[in-house]
């Protein structure tokens, strides 16, 4: 299943929204459009897991290096909108202990 990624921006926030499979195969689509806006210098960005199918380890380590080039960059980035499917992922392997993950995409906005 292919990757659609649709990116908006919200009072300064860049929301990414990603509908269908983060694996192996779309993983690289991801980190090149996340990798693009860290360098026009966004610092806010938002990553909607809502339409999201599933999450492959190769997914996990965009989430990771991403959050960790925010970090060196003085920016954040959330996690929101996790279905059953991809919360699960995130909690076994311990990353929505690492990663700011919000329930709503609106708690993300106001927390960012």
């Amino acid at each position: 299943m292919a990757l659609v990624i649709k990116i908006k921006e919200v009072n300064n926030v860049v929301l990414i929204a990603l509908n269908g499979n983060l694996d192996t195969n779309t993983a690289p689509d991801a980190e090149t459009e996340i990798n693009n806006l860290l360098d026009k210098g966004t610092k806010k960005i938002i990553i909607n897991l809502e339409n999201t199918k599933y999450v492959s380890s190769a997914g996990l380590r965009i989430f990771l290096a991403t959050a960790k080039k925010m970090t060196a960059a003085s920016g954040a980035v959330k996690l929101c909108c996790a279905n059953d499917v991809v919360q699960e992922i995130l909690d076994i392997s311990g990353f929505s202990s690492i990663l700011d993950v919000k329930p709503t995409e609106k708690e993300a906005l106001e927390d960012i």
